[in-house]
């Protein structure tokens, strides 16, 4: 077995004005430098490109590596973009279909039932909107696009903990739950019954425990591969959105949410 034992040429990197690029920002612009028409480039390209020296370059690559944004082609030696970019993009592009497809749908469930309907995603603890179509009557709920509500109190944040994962129903307990009404419930068991509940029934309906006068109800939105991506939620006033009221318009939202499923290219076996 031959070893080289030919030195790396070290060359001085290239001041960027205004500051040193720092280590976040050279392995972005690594990762950047990839292209369609150049999917696989070496340590020497790169740093040509870059304008960085080799060592720096071949440090970027490995850690860069390591953790699955780039990988090595074993028979050349050069790098390309890896998996975990992917998956990453595949997240984006998630939240972006799922918002886009479900519009109309959305829009015609607010028309329909005359309440604020809304499309929501998990993130971390919270529950992110990106839909809210509010209602046209005098009174009724307001949530703002981006804007966070705790997601153990919400029916869409139930719903999404109700078919996520262990961690992150985890991460809500170890939070702590705080009451936002006097109708909030903080007991960690009966967060865990009411999951369990959902998973059975498919719904979680919100009775004044995120907004004091108001009730809510919301059905999960699944992508292709079944995984549960979003909620789509409905909600309005106690004068009309009595128990009564919120049950006849659940088979509604439910259709919502399962016609969204079905254009994310969701079968239901």
């Amino acid at each position: 077995m031959m070893i080289n034992t030919q030195k790396i040429e070290v060359r001085p990197e290239k001041k960027v004005p205004s500051t040193r690029l720092s280590s976040v920002a050279s392995a972005l612009l690594v990762l950047k430098v990839f292209s369609e028409a150049e999917a696989e480039l070496g340590i020497s390209s790169i740093a040509k490109r870059l304008s960085l020296a080799k060592s720096t370059v071949h440090r970027l690559a490995v850690t860069l590596a390591s953790e699955g944004f780039l990988e090595q082609n074993p028979e050349n030696g050069r790098y390309r973009l890896g998996l975990s970019l992917f998956e990453l993009g595949t997240l984006v592009r998630r939240r972006m279909d799922v918002s886009n497809l479900g519009l109309p749908l959305l829009g015609a469930l607010r028309d329909q039932t005359q309440e604020s309907v809304h499309l929501a995603i998990l993130a971390q603890t919270s529950i992110v909107y990106l839909y809210n179509g509010e209602s046209s009557q005098a009174i009724g709920t307001r949530s703002y696009l981006g804007a966070r509500k705790p997601a153990f109190c919400t029916s869409e944040g139930r719903v999404l903990l109700a078919f996520g994962s262990p961690d992150q129903v985890t991460a809500v307990l170890n939070e702590g739950l705080v009451a936002r009404t006097p109708h909030t419930n903080i007991d960690p068991k009966a967060l865990l019954r009411s999951l369990d509940e959902a998973r059975k029934t498919g719904y979680v309906i919100d009775d004044e425990e995120s907004e004091i006068g108001m009730r809510g109800v919301a059905a999960p939105v699944r992508d292709i591969s079944g995984k549960v991506v979003a909620a789509v939620g409905l909600s309005g006033p106690l004068q009309r959105l009595t128990k009564k009221e919120l049950r006849r318009l659940l088979p509604q939202v439910i259709t919502t949410a399962d016609a969204i499923s079905a254009r994310m290219g969701y079968k239901r076996s």
